[in-house]
């Protein structure tokens, strides 16, 4: 079944059937929301008929996706989704939280939340039968889309800045992308693959470009709605605490809320609060002077993956913060170090971008932004395998020494 009925701009509210446009609103470049048939979909589906399904993966909500079923069974492509939702009593107990829970998308095929959005543009790239599709990444975006994209045999190009970490180049070129280097920053990258996309007539996945990003992280959402909201029926509402860099993950995950309270099964939205490094706060620097205008700022932070000089879905990640009663909290790499070494604790690596969230959550409990008695979710975006070097900076050296029972007796202090 067809849900999509069109899309309809973020800033100046016009909407716009399927094959009038593509990408961002023509009048003003505004992002694009796709808008669903809720009463098509509540006519042939009921939350039930969600829950009681055997697949367990994001696929589970493909009557809520504006993409038809992909096929592709035992491929990578249907494993996404579907992410392990942990309530560690330390970092409870820690922070003096009544409930706290950690949704941890580093189990996902390539190890990041940038799966979500990957494997539905790989569905939609085949339903338009495009040859091949392309990305700016910093790292995780393209080494999604060249992972779910290798699984179907599907031909993309990713244009990655050069000082991505290794490890995520790597992950590009084992799974056989065509990467190239970029001697700039994200932002550079992203606009020369508009560019290379309008050029070649490619197919571009670029997070904060095309609409339908959104929709494949919004089933986070679905997951949390599926797993906490129903399964512990809160007396208040949950604040979701997510990193926030071109602030595509937030604008989904909103998407997301909003799609299941227009469809009747969502009683109270959770309060979303989006997270940033002090060093690349656009969205948030917004949020604090009361604003919608986003200014660009010169990025510095060690979250290669939130780095960002100008959020390319500002607008709609402030107002998944201000339409939500959430808010924004800035943390510095200090902080977001010390959160990996917390997360590190309870078994959970998470890289920079992927701690970002818990510290948002430190430090808004530290300056009283949720109360305690808040239910609280944060998510981890990626995998500490994404950054070594990062987790060898919160972590710490291991001491090496000469191999006898005395010296590791001193090393121990026993």
């Amino acid at each position: 079944m067809d849900i999509m009925l069109g899309y309809q701009c973020s800033v100046c509210g016009e909407k716009y059937s399927p094959p009038e446009i593509e990408y961002v609103c023509p009048q003003d470049g505004g992002n694009l929301n796709v808008l669903l048939d809720y009463a098509s979909i509540n006519k042939t589906s009921r939350p039930e008929k969600i829950t009681s399904s055997q697949d367990f993966s994001m696929w589970r909500y493909l009557l809520l996706l504006p993409v038809a079923d992909p096929g592709e069974m035992d491929t990578p492509l249907r494993a996404v989704g579907w992410t392990p939702t942990y309530s560690p009593p330390v970092l409870t107990a820690e922070l003096g939280l009544s409930t706290l829970w950690i949704k941890d998308e580093s189990s996902n095929p390539t190890a990041s939340f940038k799966d979500r959005a990957s494997a539905l543009l790989v569905a939609r790239a085949r339903e338009l039968g495009a040859e091949v599709v392309i990305t700016a990444s910093s790292g995780n975006a393209g080494a999604a889309l060249a992972g779910m994209a290798a699984a179907v045999g599907q031909k993309s190009v990713i244009l990655v800045p050069k000082t991505a970490p290794p490890a995520k180049i790597a992950q590009l070129l084992v799974f056989g992308a065509e990467v190239v280097l970029v001697d700039g920053n994200y932002d550079a990258a992203f606009d020369l693959t508009l560019l290379a996309a309008q050029e070649f007539g490619w197919y571009c996945r670029n997070t904060g470009y095309n609409a339908f990003t959104a929709e494949g992280k919004k089933t986070a959402a679905f997951e949390i709605w599926e797993n906490v909201l129903l399964a512990e029926q809160l007396e208040r509402p949950l604040c979701v605490f997510v990193s926030v860099g071109d602030g595509n993950i937030i604008s989904g995950l909103h998407k997301g809320f909003k799609d299941l309270q227009e469809l009747g099964w969502l009683e109270n939205m959770p309060r979303i609060f989006g997270v940033q490094a002090e060093g690349s706060a656009a969205v948030a620097n917004a949020f604090d002077a009361g604003t919608e205008s986003i200014s660009a700022v010169a990025s510095d932070t060690l979250a290669d993956s939130i780095s960002v000089d100008l959020p390319r879905d500002g607008l709609r990640a402030l107002q998944a913060a201000t339409q939500t009663n959430g808010a924004y909290v800035k943390v510095s790499d200090t902080e977001i170090l010390s959160a990996i070494a917390s997360l590190g604790r309870v078994g959970i690596f998470a890289e920079p971008a992927g701690a970002a969230g818990y510290a948002g959550v430190v430090k808004a409990v530290d300056n009283a932004v949720i109360e305690k008695i808040d239910p609280v979710l944060a998510l981890v975006t990626g995998s500490g395998l994404k950054d070594t070097g990062a987790a060898m900076q919160a972590a710490g050296e291991a001491p090496v020494i000469e191999p006898s029972l005395q010296a590791l007796k001193g090393i121990l202090g026993t």
